[in-house]
């Protein structure tokens, strides 16, 4: 007997089902081994050594492993194809050798792009050894994220407020979130108008904009006040006299071609703006799709490894492409030979291929009823973008029209049709942010001939204002991380989650917005460690670290270059940097208290205006009220307290602001400021209330009593007013697993009941199910 090792039991279970008898497959769960989670992990005054030790809720899937080895003939490794699954690898090897636990059995290290029978059992037929340049690669990487995690996060707690924490990558990316808002914040709006012309022919109607004026090109500040634009809409009204003339007509064709198939950049980018997926949610859907799926037949692998950055296509899968294109839609929608695309990163694995599916003949409608809401639109939209990258392309009928409007006058009009669709038939890539230069082009224009004459309906000016830049969405801060080669496409989606565990960005309409807090540690880390959050340093140590991983550098002297500047640096600042020097900045107002210097500070809620004198001077108020204007708080009108009749005010608390009594501490009434969304579903412990959606300090979703406090219970799932079939607990929840998708389970510890959740019980939005049904979160009352 043979003993292959993966990472998941989903994985383990799509595998055994290609493998013969002979094999057994088990999982790791993951990584067995970490470095030790306290100082000294990493020691660089000893060649950078680092202590290892098992995690320990995997102590019992290693011992599983090591039993079952004592019957195996061989170790077959069959982690992830990249350096993480390296790693897994050598970790799980390294301690069962310690163990003294493999012996003279031979251990081969064997990996595939994608889970079918036939990779499979090719990476079987052909191993290889564990690749040490992979492994330092990653070693390396994960000793600078940890030198820089445990070196500067105490640094935040001293300088900036306790419980912060620093990332290598982290911290590039929150610069990008910074300085995006610093940008918009500075913006000075600029007015200008255009001018558009109505036109009909023959009961067609269609617009067209000034372009040239009294014989001037017309740009986009030639026209920037309402008196101006009127003198111009009343000056083409008159030299028109009713009609324009068709000057000059131009059509021209233009091919467009299909994107490339899917990265994981790329994938996560159009997921967000198609599917509205955050790129965790994005990769968590992908891993599920690339382990496997019981399509009915048993468990399949759907698509090929979501982590690389090649654009690659099989000749295998390409021959798969272009016979079911050619059979769907005819040879006339096949190119004459398969599309070839060349991937931008230089540090591209090209071994590995792009994300697509492991058999374009599994449909999406035909195995969509196996699939969960989110496997399935994702699965189709890969379907969907790797079977166009393989169809002729799109041509374009381009029209543009100039209309005279009297002497040195002249509109112009654009559009186009689609003369032939092409690759557009299935799949077009979505935009971040349309222009009214690509609403333009797509307008459709009636047939107008030189020399012509259409009626002049009306001549609209239109007042305008330039607009800043817009915040990053998950999709367009994917992209600029990917342009500024900060992180790797492995990376991303941790990224963006850590920014906003951490707090220091949150989402506003689906873009990001620093908080106070995100802002502070910005300006910290790019004052006093300006290199290490810099643009090009990032990219400069990614590039050196996938040098390691190619074995053209050694991953020692990499972290010796990087230790002792940084490690002065952090010396330096822990000295000579004050924590006032960060958390506040002087403001040009006396103190109307005590004449003390006013300073705008960071407090447990965000910036607040306060007394420099503190604690001799305890003046307050908030950053956005008037100058002099008192910190009372402010009344709500109508409303008076149910249980005293004093006014009922808006407060700030420590989980920010609330409705409370004036008459506080006699009377400690309180109701949050915005009420919460009532399910419907009768609290379980007192049956007195109902379960209401709430959110938690940290922005979690969770659901209490509407009596709390007098009743504290609460759970973190959606409830379901349906009773346990094992306990009677007259609650269940809706839990989502990566691997199971939506299930009713009981919120009782002591019971152990899970079911299938019904058809239109799925989970609202990216983060439903996110956290388990049977931790129970602490109601929050503000």
């Amino acid at each position: 007997m043979n003993l292959v090792v993966v990472e998941s039991p989903a994985k383990a279970k799509t595998i055994k089902k290609y493998l013969g008898p002979e094999f057994e497959v088990v999982a790791s769960y993951g990584h067995v081994r970490d470095l030790v989670p306290k100082e000294g992990a990493v020691d660089p005054d000893h060649g950078f050594e680092m202590k290892y030790q098992i995690i320990e809720r995997n102590e019992k899937h290693v011992q599983a492993i090591s039993k079952k080895l004592k019957t195996a003939d061989a170790l077959y490794l069959a982690t992830d194809p990249d350096r993480e699954g390296e790693a897994i690898s050598w970790h799980l090897y390294e301690l069962l050798r310690k163990r003294r636990q493999i012996g003279q059995r031979p251990v081969y290290r064997v990996v595939f792009n994608e889970i079918t029978k036939r990779a499979v059992n090719d990476a079987v037929a052909h191993p290889r050894e564990l690749s040490y340049h992979l492994v330092n690669a990653q070693q390396a990487r994960r000793a600078l994220d940890y030198l820089v995690g445990f070196n500067l996060s105490p640094l935040l707690w001293k300088k900036v407020r306790r419980g912060l924490s620093a990332g290598r990558v982290q911290s590039p990316a929150l610069r990008l979130i910074v300085e995006r808002e610093q940008e918009i914040e500075a913006f000075q709006s600029r007015e200008y108008w255009s001018v558009e012309a109505d036109a009909a022919d023959q009961g067609k109607t269609f617009s067209a904009k000034l372009a040239e004026y009294a014989g001037e090109k017309v740009e986009q500040f030639s026209i920037t006040d309402e008196r101006r634009a009127r003198e111009v809409e009343q000056a083409l009204i008159a030299a028109a006299h009713g009609k324009l003339t068709v000057d000059k007509v131009e059509r021209k064709q233009r091919k467009r071609h299909p994107a490339p198939p899917f990265i994981t950049s790329t994938l996560q980018q159009e997921a967000a703006r198609k599917l509205g997926f955050t790129a965790q949610r994005t990769m968590r859907t992908a891993q599920q799709l690339y382990e496997g799926v019981d399509i009915g037949s048993g468990a399949v692998g759907l698509i090929t490894y979501m982590r690389t950055d090649s654009v690659n296509l099989s000749q295998e899968a390409l021959g798969e492409l272009r016979e079911f294109i050619a059979e769907r839609y005819g040879d006339d929608h096949l190119p004459p030979q398969a599309r070839l695309f060349k991937t931008k990163s230089k540090n591209a694995q090209e071994a590995h291929e792009a994300i697509r599916p492991t058999s374009i003949g599994y449909q999406p409608e035909q195995i969509k009823a196996h699939l969960t809401n989110d496997q399935a639109r994702l699965y189709e939209l890969i379907w969907k973008r790797t079977l166009a990258c393989q169809m002729a392309h799109a041509l374009l009928n381009l029209v543009s029209i100039d209309l005279g409007c009297g002497e040195g006058n002249r509109f112009r009009a654009t559009g186009s049709t689609i003369a032939e669709p092409g690759f557009m038939r299935v799949y077009l890539e979505g935009r971040d942010d349309v222009s009214s230069a690509d609403d333009d082009e797509e307008r459709m224009l009636p047939e107008l001939k030189e020399g012509q004459t259409v009626e002049l309906l009306a001549i609209r000016p239109e007042q305008h204002f330039t607009e800043p830049p817009p915040r990053y969405s998950e999709a367009s801060l994917v992209k600029s991380l990917e342009e500024l080669g900060i992180g790797r496409p492995s990376t991303y989606a941790s990224i963006i989650s850590t920014l906003q565990e951490r707090e220091y960005v949150e989402l506003d309409k689906k873009r990001f917005r620093p908080t106070d807090v995100g802002r502070i540690v910005n300006k910290f880390l790019t004052e006093h460690f300006t290199s290490y959050v810099d643009y090009d340093f990032t990219a400069r140590l990614e590039d050196e670290l996938d040098a390691v991983s190619r074995g053209e550098e050694d991953w020692v002297p990499l972290l010796e270059q990087f230790w002792k500047p940084f490690k002065d640096r952090v010396d330096y600042t822990q000295e000579h940097v004050q924590r006032s020097d960060v958390t506040q900045e002087a403001i040009d107002e006396q103190c109307p208290k005590c004449g003390g210097q006013l300073a705008k500070r960071l407090g447990r809620n965000g910036f607040f205006i306060g007394c420099s004198n503190y604690p001799d001077c305890d003046y307050t108020r908030d950053l956005n009220a008037e100058k002099g204007a008192s910190d009372e708080p402010e009344i709500v009108e109508g409303k008076s307290c149910p249980e005293c009749d004093s006014p009922l005010a808006v407060k700030r608390g420590r989980y920010g602001k609330f409705i409370g009594c004036t008459a506080y501490p006699k009377c400690r009434y309180i109701e949050p400021l915005e009420k919460p969304e009532d399910t419907g579903v009768e609290c379980p412990k007192c049956k007195a209330g109902t379960l209401q959606k709430k959110k938690s300090r940290r922005g979690k979703i969770f659901y209490s009593c509407s009596t709390y406090p007098k009743c504290d219970y609460a759970v973190w799932n959606e409830p379901l007013a349906e009773s346990c079939p094992n306990c009677g607990w007259p609650v269940l929840t809706l839990k989502v697993t990566k691997t199971k998708g939506a299930q009713k389970v009981c919120p009782q510890k002591e019971c152990d009941y899970v079911g299938p959740a019904d058809e239109d019980d799925g989970p609202e939005g990216p983060d439903a199910g996110a956290a388990s049904a049977r931790s129970k979160p602490t109601p929050e009352p503000a």
